[in-house]
C-alpha cells in the first residue's frame, strides 16, 4: 500500500480490484475489494467478532456503518433490513465506491456510502455499528466518537469492536466518562482477542414534575 492508509481520503496506490467470498447476513456473497483500503483480502477478524455478536438490527430508520471500508458491515445490515436506510460512512472514497459497488451487484437500494461531511445534519441513528478506524490516533478518534455518538437516537445503541491490545479497556472508560449523563456503555463480548462494546443512549430524563389533574 506505500505510504496509503486506509484511512487515507485519496489512496495513490494501484486499485488492485478483486474478488473474495465472504459471509454476511447468513449467505455466502462474492464481493469486490481493492487495494488502499482496510483489509481487502478477508473479512476482517474483527468485524467478524462483532457481526457474530451484535444483536439483530432494527427493522427501518437510519442505520449508520461508521468507517465503513468496503462494506461488509453495512452490507450485513441492507441485507437484514430491507427497510432501513443503511448509510456508510469513510473518509477514504475508494472504500465509498467498493461499497456502492458491492450494494448496487446484491441490489441493495437502501444503502448511502457517504463522506461524514454529506450525511444531513438532521439525520440520527437507531442503531451504530463499527470496527472504528483505531490507527488514526487517539484525538482523531474520540473527535469522531463524540459527533456521532450523540446522533444515535434515544433508547438506541452503537456497538463497536476493538482489539484488547490496541486499547479496548481504555477506550472504554473514555467513553463512560464522557458521554455522562445519558449513556453508559458496556463490553458484552470478548473473542478472538477483541471487545465489543455497547454504548446506549437512554432516554431524556424528565424535568419537569407531571401534574395531575
Amino acid at each position: 500500500m506505500g505510504s496509503d492508509h486506509y484511512f487515507t481520503a485519496a489512496p495513490a496506490s494501484p486499485e488492485n480490484l478483486r474478488t473474495i467470498r465472504v459471509s454476511l447476513a447468513g449467505r455466502e456473497l462474492d464481493v469486490t475489494t481493492a487495494g488502499g483500503v482496510f483489509s481487502p483480502d478477508r473479512l476482517d477478524a474483527g468485524t467478524a467478532v462483532l457481526l457474530a455478536n451484535m444483536p439483530p438490527v432494527p427493522p427501518g430508520g437510519n442505520l449508520l456503518d461508521l468507517g465503513s471500508g468496503w462494506g461488509p458491515i453495512t452490507l450485513s445490515m441492507a441485507l437484514a433490513s430491507p427497510h432501513a436506510t443503511v448509510w456508510a460512512v469513510d473518509v477514504n472514497e475508494r472504500a465509498l465506491d467498493l461499497v456502492r459497488r458491492n450494494a448496487a451487484s446484491l441490489g441493495l437500494t437502501n444503502v448511502n456510502a457517504s463522506l461524514p461531511d454529506d450525511v444531513p445534519d438532521d439525520v440520527t441513528f437507531r442503531t451504530i455499528r463499527s470496527n472504528p478506524p483505531i490507527r488514526v490516533g487517539k484525538n482523531e478518534l474520540h473527535g469522531m466518537l463524540e459527533h456521532w455518538i450523540p446522533r444515535l437516537d434515544e433508547r438506541s445503541d452503537a456497538w463497536l469492536v476493538v482489539q484488547r491490545n490496541l486499547g479496548a479497556d481504555s477506550l472504554q472508560r473514555w467513553i463512560a466518562a464522557t458521554f455522562q449523563p445519558g449513556y453508559s456503555v458496556f463490553r458484552t463480548t470478548t473473542g478472538k482477542g477483541y471487545r465489543v462494546l455497547k454504548v446506549r443512549r437512554h432516554g431524556t430524563p424528565q424535568t419537569e414534575p407531571i401534574t395531575i389533574s
